[in-house]
């Protein structure tokens, strides 16, 4: 199954620089229906309000972390089946775990190019 380039991705990080560079990865692969939130309180509402084919989100984020977004998408039933891809800067091993615990479907360490990003996004919507 070839993935629908037209779907709505969501990106949330609080710091505005990193979320040019991702939406521009994003265009580099096709994607055109780039939404962003600046903090976890913002992405559930936007997530809440449209389907979104996969929501990319930054780890370390005030008041609402991407780790305790991630705990709510997957806690809502509505939306829990959401792809969801974590960025962060640490790769701390017990931050790894604690993702996947709560349910994320991959992880990036910062900083990483269009070739990294595609990769991830591949294991977890399909080729594109």
């Amino acid at each position: 199954m070839s993935v629908d380039k037209s779907m709505h991705i969501l990106i949330v990080d609080d710091y505005k620089t990193m979320l040019r560079i991702i939406r521009n990865l994003l265009k580099q692969l096709g994607f055109e229906n780039v939404d962003e939130a600046t903090d976890g309180t913002a992405a559930l509402q936007k997530i809440r309000e449209r389907p979104y084919g996969l929501v990319i989100s930054d780890w370390n984020m005030e008041p609402m972390t991407g780790i305790e977004l991630l705990r709510e998408v997957r806690a809502d039933e509505k939306v829990k089946g959401t792809p969801f891809i974590m960025v962060t800067a640490e790769s701390k091993t017990e931050n790894v775990i604690a993702a996947k615990q709560a349910g994320v479907n991959n992880y990036i360490v910062k900083p990483f190019n269009a070739e990294t990003l595609k990769r991830k996004m591949n294991s977890v919507i399909g080729d594109f």
